[in-house]
């Protein structure tokens, strides 16, 4: 960031009095410009022992497959921004059960809410940002084509849950380990509603 988005003025990195962390701040008019991780927030939609999943028309990852899920959108609920995503990327209308999985993903800025759901009916079609829309078993799953860890993770879980009978919601971290950037750690808690 070079220029103030309030004034235009150039702005400095510098820890603000008060402050912990170093922001861009605008010397003429003072503000300080915070920059905070973004929420992404989707669904697990299921039908019957299905799971739906969408083919990325866009990068990252383009052509993997992932589940409905996208960055929140101001004025929005992390259940209101599930249920759109769903929506554009799958063109399904789903109800919600619960909260799955709640990631925390720190070498990308980047907190991943995701909810189970299940297809209010089969009217499901590729959005714009999607090749392809598809309902797959758990033994169908394209794990070596799931396009982001987190996603990965999230049907690791739900389908473990779903083995045991007992939903529940799991929090965690996915971290890249720093000896290898290509790896990555994960704590997942499990909590039992």
């Amino acid at each position: 960031m070079k220029f103030c988005n309030n004034c235009g003025d150039l702005v400095a990195l510098r820890i603000p009095p008060g402050d912990t962390h170093v922001r861009h701040v605008c010397d003429a008019c003072g503000t300080i410009h915070y920059q905070n991780p973004k929420i992404v927030a989707g669904c697990l939609p299921v039908w019957e022992d299905k799971v739906l999943l969408c083919r990325r028309a866009i990068e990252p990852r383009y052509g993997l497959w992932t589940l409905p899920a996208g960055f929140m959108e101001k004025g929005e609920t992390t259940l209101e921004a599930a249920m759109r995503e769903t929506l554009e990327e799958a063109r399904a209308k789903v109800k919600i059960d619960g909260l799955c999985t709640l990631f925390n993903l720190p070498h990308i800025d980047q907190v991943y809410v995701l909810y189970r759901g299940r297809l209010l009916d089969l009217d499901y079609a590729p959005g714009e940002e999607t090749l392809e829309a598809r309902l797959f078993s758990e033994a169908e799953i394209p794990w070596q084509q799931i396009a982001f860890r987190v996603i990965q993770e999230t049907l690791k879980l739900y389908f473990a849950d779903r083995e045991s009978g007992r939903y529940r919601t799991h929090t965690g971290d996915i971290v890249r380990t720093p000896e290898n950037a290509q790896a990555y750690r994960v704590h997942v808690v499990t909590q039992d509603r």
